[in-house]
């Protein structure tokens, strides 16, 4: 169907927007600006605004402050949320049918609306839990993890053209993934405890290379925000654990990064060039906007745009891992593409006498 394309698109720049606004509401204090779920105080549509609708809602939640800017900013993250959901169930259900499962397995676009369930469900614990960091954290790997499925099933729909790729590049690749993804995850560690201004300085943090740090507590995962396992009050060495683990992280990710970004270049071959020029800006823009972060004090601008940067770098570094296990594992053996994914398509026989020839 002719939509599927388009509406794969849509997705991924809805995807793209439903990661800032949730950053947005994060770092505005406005993730508990509804205390339930899925409605606000009650009301689906809106926020409660008249006189006898806030004297309702105050009554209903009892201890609760009612801020109704905070209460619009949760509503139009979970309107804009919601809508990512219906372009989704509506790319699931197209997979579904003969003619694109002819072409194409449904078990990804499947998998991609059951993670969209569990983001649900973790948006609901989100409100229902206070904001408890694992849940957080959680909340926004889902997130990133639902971009990263829409990436991969648009770039199914595309075969790129044949290159010349040096061998080994694929491992590194993935060994690169898996790291920004790790990464992300940290961050949104940092984010969910309130950690990035643990540490204010750079390069060194409070001062020296290696402040006092305490990862038990930092990473006890079931634990109320601001508080140890046991109840008590975080220790802000804890805090300084997270942050400066997050920054170890982003050692590694640059390193391989990098070192991804340097290979491709080497390849001589212009598309990969043009992918080393893609991961090279898209990781001097996030190590950028995460130092700007800690030296002008988290600045909400730049915070959103820390979160978008990370999801950029995942997109860009996706990309080219899928790319790259597309490519043949010996030098010089050109990938064959299908130029009518319709038909049954051989590639064409070797001739007599080639080295290749049987």
């Amino acid at each position: 169907m002719r939509l599927y394309r388009p509406l794969l698109a849509a997705a991924i720049v809805l995807a793209f927007a439903v990661i800032a606004l949730g950053a947005y509401v994060r770092l505005s204090d406005a993730g508990l600006g509804c205390p339930d779920w899925p409605g606000c105080y009650g009301h689906w549509l809106g926020v409660p605004d008249e006189a006898h609708e806030l004297a309702l809602a105050r009554e209903a939640f009892p201890g609760r402050p009612l801020d109704t800017g905070k209460a619009w900013k949760e509503m139009a993250h979970r309107y804009l949320a919601g809508s990512l959901g219906l372009l989704i169930l509506a790319i699931a259900v197209i997979a579904w049918i003969p003619v694109r499962r002819r072409r194409h397995s449904p078990a990804l676009p499947s998998a991609l609306l059951g993670v969209v369930a569990v983001q649900a469900a973790l948006g609901m614990w989100t409100v229902t839990l206070l904001l408890k960091p694992v849940i957080v954290t959680l909340h926004l790997v889902g997130g990133m993890t639902t971009l990263a499925l829409l990436v991969a099933l648009r770039l199914r729909e595309t075969q790129p053209a044949a290159a010349l790729v040096a061998p080994g590049l694929f491992p590194l690749a993935v060994t690169t993934l898996v790291a920004v993804f790790a990464q992300i995850a940290l961050g949104g560690w940092v984010s969910s405890n309130y950690a990035a201004l643990a540490c204010t300085d750079f390069p060194t943090c409070q001062g020296t290379w290696l402040p006092p740090l305490d990862f038990a507590h930092g990473f006890a995962m079931l634990r109320e925000l601001g508080q140890t396992a046991t109840g008590d009050p975080l220790p802000f060495a804890a805090l300084t654990a997270i942050h400066w683990t997050h920054r170890l992280g982003a050692l590694v990710v640059t390193l391989l990064v990098g070192s991804l970004a340097f290979a491709l270049w080497r390849t001589t071959v212009w598309p990969w060039r043009a992918w080393s020029l893609v991961l090279t800006g898209a990781l001097t823009l996030q190590v950028g906007l995460g130092i700007a972060n800690v030296l002008l004090s988290l600045p909400l601008p730049l915070a959103v745009a820390h979160n978008l940067g990370a999801a950029l770098l995942l997109a860009a570094t996706l990309t080219a891992t899928l790319r790259l296990r597309a490519q043949p594992a010996r030098i010089g053996q050109p990938v064959a593409v299908d130029r009518n994914p319709g038909t049954n398509f051989t590639p064409p026989a070797a001739p007599q006498g080639s080295p290749s020839a049987p």
